[in-house]
């Protein structure tokens, strides 16, 4: 792309962006994403189920959101590489004039992601830093593309358990959603360290990707993770995990162990 200076990839560390896509069976990966991936697996088999249930999740709160609620603008942030069904192709298809904007400042999706992501003029891909609220609200793009004074759904889905400074979250979080105009919603979605007998999993899975080359990968309680929502009102079934949150269709299988580690939630700002 003309005029854009995408910084260096370096295809000899892992990447969350790229160890995310390996996760969802992507191609915008190397080996060493792959590996941290195996050590995932090896710590807590079966841990891909994760990144797949997300996806899914991410779905079907779109399709509520564009099509039930009638929401029309989506912050997106910390994307991720595009993969099949991305928030702006979900909204879009049951509302054409939807707007998403994305925020993301991983060299890998900055690389990949424009193009792919840049589809319509209702759809833009901006680079970032998430943490920055501030900079997210002033940014002249995202003014232009959103108007904060109708509602928004921010997305934070997969991104918080990156970031190790809890206070700092919530903090984060609260400079949020203080921007967002009544009707808004707030989606979350986060690893979880549930106690007992799971809890010693969310720790092993925590030290690998913590511990290892990947870098970052906490493990909350549910007080914490849902703390971040400030003071939204959960919408139900509340903060459950992932595939229990409006499935498709009944649960006819008991959850595995990863699948019980993770907590998703989308809250209203009334």
């Amino acid at each position: 792309m003309r005029g854009v200076d995408f910084p260096h990839i370096d295809s000899t560390r892992p990447s969350v962006a790229r160890v995310y896509d390996a996760g969802l069976g992507g191609k915008d990966n190397y080996e060493v994403d792959r590996a941290v991936l195996r050590a995932i697996d090896a710590a807590v088999p079966n841990h891909t189920i994760v990144p797949r249930d997300n996806r899914d999740w991410l779905i079907r709160i779109t399709r509520y959101l564009a099509g039930q609620v009638g929401v029309s603008q989506f912050l997106d942030l910390g994307s991720g590489l595009p993969t099949a069904e991305n928030t702006h192709q979900i909204a879009q298809r049951v509302n054409p004039e939807a707007t998403v904007v994305y925020v993301d400042n991983d060299p890998m999706v900055l690389a990949h992601g424009r193009a792919l992501l840049e589809e319509n003029d209702r759809t833009h891909f901006l680079s970032m830093d998430l943490t920055k609220p501030d900079e997210v609200f002033a940014n002249p793009e995202v003014q232009r593309y959103l108007d904060f004074a109708e509602p928004v759904a921010l997305y934070q889905i997969g991104v918080l358990h990156h970031l190790k400074d809890t206070d700092g979250i919530r903090q984060i979080m609260r400079e949020y959603i203080d921007r967002l105009a009544p009707g808004s919603y707030v989606a979350i979605s986060h690893f979880h360290n549930p106690g007992g007998e799971d809890g010693q999993a969310a720790a092993d899975l925590q030290r690998v990707m913590s511990g290892g080359p990947m870098g970052s990968g906490y493990f909350r309680s549910r007080a914490d993770i849902e703390s971040f929502f400030g003071d939204l009102e959960l919408v139900p079934p509340g903060l459950v995990h992932a595939p229990l949150w409006w499935p498709d269709g009944p649960q006819v299988k008991p959850l595995i162990t990863p699948q019980r580690l993770f907590l998703a939630g989308l809250a209203r700002k009334t």
